[in-house]
């Protein structure tokens, strides 16, 4: 078993609905239990002019392996009409592998932690809901992240459930 932390996020067609069903399937993907998640956060898309953002994240407890972990994400996002246009484009749904234990991989499909991770407001205070003490597979704390990020307008919209 890992465990892997998943950020959500959706700007098109009903976001907030969109998240709050991908938790659901999540909860849904095989060999895999949805233990956490976070608070439901508004953000300023990264990328284009676009909508706002709807962000969350998840803490899952899976026996898949990371590409196969992947392969489900995807699954669900294409359920939710995904379609990859533009990058950093407005998505109904978006699904990333943040971190999966304490693994670094670095593969062509998925990197791990997830690149831009160290960044994001929207990535770093929805994982702190999850696991306020939760360190980096390289020993960085969550919390020297936090210090670091600014809110950048990100906006709690509910709390964890």
């Amino acid at each position: 078993m890992a465990l892997a932390y998943i950020g959500l996020g959706s700007n098109l067609e009903s976001p907030l609905a969109q998240v709050k069903r991908a938790f659901d399937e999540l909860a849904e993907i095989p060999n895999t239990s949805l233990l956490a998640r976070s608070a439901i956060y508004s953000s300023r898309a990264v990328g284009p002019e676009q909508p706002d953002y709807i962000n969350a994240a998840a803490l899952l407890d899976t026996r898949l392996a990371p590409l196969a972990l992947l392969d489900a994400l995807q699954a669900i996002e294409q359920a939710h009409q995904r379609v990859r246009i533009q990058h950093w484009g407005p998505r109904t749904l978006d699904l990333d592998l943040l971190l999966y234990g304490d693994e670094i991989i670095g593969e062509e499909r998925l990197t791990v932690p997830h690149p831009y991770l160290t960044q994001r407001s929207f990535v770093l205070y929805p994982l702190a809901d999850i696991t306020p003490n939760l360190q980096l597979p390289d020993g960085t704390p969550l919390a020297d992240l936090l210090s670091r990020c600014p809110a950048d307008g990100l906006q709690r919209l509910s709390s964890p459930a």
